[in-house]
C-alpha cells in the first residue's frame, strides 16, 4: 500500500515562533488536501535554521550575535508549554504524520541551552518521537547543545516504520547503524545541506539500509528574511539564494524518484511504499543475513543524560 509523501520547503518567519507555526499550519493543510498523509519539514524549521551563524565571523560581532541569540531564545519551542499544540491538533484534524524540526529549548534543567531537534507527531496529534541532534555542526555548537541518545528511535507510523536524522548525522555510521537495528522502513533527514553530495549521501543510506530517504532543507531568499531581523541587511542581499532547498525522496535502491526541488518555494509531492524497502533487503540486509554480530557490535546508550537527580 503506497502513501503520498508531502516534503515542504517554504520559508519560515525567520525567529518569530508563533507566525512560523502558523505557516506550517497552513502548509498542512495544503499537503493534506493534496491527499499526502506523511508530511516532512526541514532542519529547525521553527523558528528558523540560524543561517547567520555562517556569516558572522567568530568572536567577531558580539552585541550582535548575541542579540540574535537571544531573539532565537525567545522564540525557541517549549515542548512542556506545548507550543506545538498548534501543529499536534492540525495533524490530529488531518489524520497525518509529521516530522518537524525545532529549535528546541531546555525548560527542564537549564532554561536556556537550546537543541536542535525533529519530533514526529502521529496522525492522533501525539508526540511519537523527539529527537535531538546528537553533534551540532561547527559553529553550530554556538547555538546548540549536544543531545543524547533517548530520541534515537524508529516510531511505527501508518506509512512504516520511520526514524529521523538531522543534518550530518546522516554521515555518522554508527547513528545510522542504530535506526537501521530497528528496522527502519523510512528514513528522515530535515537538513540545511543542500549539496549534490548530500543528495549522493542520501541515495547511499536508502540503498545501505534498504529503506525510502526523505530530506529537504528550506528553500529561503535574503528577501524572506524579515525587516525586523538584526542588522539584516548587512547579512543578506535581497535576491540572493541564502539555501536552495534540495528536496528529494530517494527509494531503497538508492535512486531519485522526487526531485531534488530546487530554488522552489514549495511542496515536493510523492509516492512510497514500505513494501519495495522490504523487497530491498533480500540481497543486502546490513542489520541482518548481511551483518556479522561474531565480529561486529554496536552498543547504544539510550538513557536519558540528564544533568541532576532530585530526589526529595
Amino acid at each position: 500500500m503506497s502513501t503520498k509523501v508531502a516534503v515542504i520547503q517554504k520559508p519560515p518567519v525567520l525567529l518569530d515562533r508563533d507566525k512560523t507555526i502558523a505557516r506550517a499550519v497552513e502548509s498542512i493543510d495544503e499537503a493534506a488536501g493534496a491527499v499526502a498523509t506523511l508530511l516532512v519539514f526541514p532542519e529547525a524549521y521553527i523558528p528558523g535554521y540560524p543561517t547567520w551563524i555562517w556569516r558572522l565571523k567568530p568572536g567577531g560581532d558580539m552585541a550582535l550575535s548575541g542579540e540574535i541569540h537571544a531573539r532565537l531564545r525567545q522564540n525557541a519551542v517549549d515542548l512542556d508549554r506545548e507550543d506545538l499544540r498548534p501543529l499536534q491538533d492540525a495533524a490530529s484534524r488531518h489524520a497525518v504524520t509529521v516530522v518537524m524540526g525545532i529549535s528546541e529549548i531546555d525548560s527542564s534543567f537549564s532554561g536556556t541551552t537550546l537543541f536542535n531537534t525533529v519530533v514526529v507527531i502521529g496522525p492522533d496529534g501525539t508526540l511519537l518521537n523527539r529527537h535531538r541532534k546528537l553533534m551540532p555542526t561547527n559553529p553550530e555548537r554556538m547555538v546548540w547543545g549536544m543531545g543524547d541518545a533517548s530520541g534515537l528511535r524508529v516510531v511505527d507510523t501508518p506509512a512504516g516504520r520511520l526514524g529521523c536524522l538531522i543534518c550530518w548525522e546522516g554521515y555518522m555510521p554508527l547513528a545510522r547503524y542504530a535506526l537501521y537495528a530497528q528496522d527502519l522502513q523510512i528514513y528522515v533527514n530535515p537538513t540545511w545541506d543542500s549539496s549534490e553530495t548530500y543528495i549522493a549521501t542520501l541515495r547511499h543510506i536508502a540503498r545501505e539500509a534498504g529503506c525510502w530517504a526523505i530530506a529537504t532543507a528550506t528553500a529561503m531568499q535574503g528577501s524572506d528574511v524579515p525587516e525586523n531581523f538584526p542588522d539584516r541587511d548587512s547579512l543578506f542581499e535581497p535576491d540572493e539564494w541564502i539555501n536552495g532547498g534540495n528536496a528529494v525522496v530517494v527509494d531503497p535502491s538508492g535512486t531519485v524518484i522526487a526531485g531534488p526541488l530546487h530554488r522552489e518555494k514549495g511542496i515536493l509531492y510523492a509516492e512510497i511504499d514500505i513494501e519495495v524497502a522490504r523487497r530491498a533487503r533480500r540481497s543486502l540486509d546490513v542489520c541482518g543475513h548481511y551483518a556479522r554480530p561474531d565480529i561486529f557490535s554496536l552498543s547504544v546508550n539510550r538513557k536519558p543524560l540528564q544533568p541532576a537527580e532530585f530526589s526529595d
